[in-house]
């Protein structure tokens, strides 16, 4: 089910805000936490019943890794257990993810001609995977005595609460259970209400009306690199960039406004990141909560940067050539995450040099750097991103007719009315949107921010409703987030 769905908004999400509070108010508080679950795994099934037998599977087997866990103090047992855990939910992912991945390297590397198998990817198996294995890692690291103990009902809710569940943020246990449990946010708070609205509203506003206009752009001209000259080249590159920030930021944000409504905080995972002066800074606000977890359990276990400068680039090195393999099966992914790394192994060793620049120029090479490495990510293959970039370096800055007005229909048909007035109302089409998405990014604050100031005009409250309308006449081409795919 997706948030930009009618059935989602119409149906599901008042259904589930009624049951909730409902119960809650009579202090069925229990039955409430039961609701939740079972709307969490309606959500998740929706796309695919057969994805409810791996999430449950998952849930129950690493519950009892949990329970094992904290009924033995022997070391070598919970090692052992622990070492079990970790191999099976990462034997899951690599079997759905890498497969086939796996598979083309072999068969490009010994001339094989082992057939794919063509395994579905299920929805969010990165991120519900990577939620587990922080759990039993804590349950594993923390102490034997003092490690919370948690019901089955609130574990399996923890990991199907359906608002993150299948693009994040990536929550651990002790952010999220405790308030699952905690009576007083199961109180009906309006205010909390409305701000939740209006965050998951402003949330809906970036994926429908911007995310989904450059992604128009973006997957026509990285369906046909060879056709691109110099200007749609460019335009491509921006328009991608501002798909991807829009789409996930605005999934961050409707999670984040839904988790508010049913009386949950949930972590921040987007503070403007493209106002970055350096890639280093740029990670700290870019899925936040997934650099975490890899600073967490990977950065630090390796030593962090507590042995050397040369250990340390190492790990700093690892750290991103996973983030790449996470981020998708193939080696455009991890070219893109090798490229990150890098950066910012320069930066590491060259701070203070660094530093010297006036930060509006860092912030421009900090941009322009996200932006090509973006292409990386975005393209088919390596090949295609260096097809990409020869098309931009010819210099040919020929006509952009034949993308502009794939950013909205709309400006189609106004474009179609106007056009033997106004020759080329495709550049101005293109000009607006490129603009809104610079001005957004760049000069306003972050949505929640936004959100929590938002409703104390009413003028807000009708431009918020006005948006949420226009939103809801938006879904004729309903798209999913592109982090459904990682």
């Amino acid at each position: 089910m997706l948030f930009n769905s009618y059935i989602f908004i119409l149906f599901f999400l008042p259904l589930c805000l009624i049951g909730y509070h409902t119960l809650n108010h009579f202090r069925l508080y229990r039955p409430g936490v039961l609701f939740l679950l079972g709307m969490s795994l309606w959500f998740y099934g929706y796309f695919n019943p057969s994805y409810l037998l791996l999430i449950s599977g998952s849930i129950v087997f690493n519950y009892a890794i949990y329970r094992l866990l904290i009924k033995t103090g022997e070391k070598s047992v919970r090692k052992a257990v622990f070492a079990a855990g970790l191999i099976i939910n990462l034997g899951a992912l690599g079997y759905f993810k890498y497969t086939d991945f796996f598979i083309e390297n072999i068969n490009a590397l010994f001339k094989a001609d082992i057939p794919l198998q063509k395994i579905l990817l299920p929805l969010g198996i990165s991120f519900f995977t990577f939620q587990q294995i922080s759990f039993i890692a804590d349950a594993y690291n923390g102490s034997h005595d003092d490690f919370p103990r948690y019901s089955f009902p609130e574990y399996a809710s923890f990991v199907a609460f359906f608002p993150q569940l299948v693009a994040g943020p990536i929550v651990t246990h002790d952010a999220l259970i405790p308030q699952l449990k905690d009576e007083r946010r199961k109180h009906l708070d309006w205010e909390r209400l409305a701000r939740g609205l209006a965050l998951f509203t402003l949330g809906l506003g970036k994926k429908v009306l911007l995310a989904d206009a450059f992604g128009n752009v973006a997957n026509l001209c990285f369906s046909g690199i060879s056709f691109l000259n110099s200007s749609t080249a460019l335009i491509a590159m921006l328009s991608y960039t501002f798909q991807i920030y829009f789409d996930f930021s605005g999934y961050s944000d409707m999670a984040i406004g839904l988790g508010w409504m049913l009386g949950i905080d949930l972590p921040v995972n987007f503070d403007s990141p493209y106002k970055s002066s350096s890639v280093t800074e740029f990670w700290r606000r870019w899925h936040i909560t997934l650099t975490s977890f890899f600073t967490k359990y990977v950065y630090f276990p390796l030593g962090g940067s507590r042995k050397g400068k040369l250990k340390t680039c190492i790990n700093i090195f690892i750290v991103f050539f996973l983030s790449g393999l996470w981020h998708g099966a193939g080696w455009t992914f991890i070219l893109w995450g090798v490229l990150h790394g890098t950066v910012m192994i320069f930066e590491r060793l060259f701070w203070k040099y660094l530093t010297m620049i006036p930060a509006i120029i860092r912030k421009a090479a900090a941009f322009i750097f996200i932006n090509f490495a973006w292409v990386f990510f975005r393209a088919e293959s390596i090949k295609d991103a260096v097809s990409f970039f020869r098309s931009i370096a010819l210099f040919d800055f020929g006509s952009i007719e034949g993308i502009a007005y794939l950013y909205s229909p709309l400006m189609k048909k106004i474009g179609e009315i106007f056009n033997p007035r106004f020759p080329e109302p495709v550049l101005l089409q293109t000009v607006l949107f490129l603009t809104a998405g610079f001005f957004i990014t760049f000069a306003l604050p972050n949505s929640k921010h936004m959100a929590e100031q938002g409703l104390k005009l009413k003028v807000h409250a009708v431009c918020l409703a006005a948006l949420l309308t226009l939103c809801l006449f938006s879904f004729s081409g309903m798209t999913t987030f592109l982090y459904f795919n990682f």
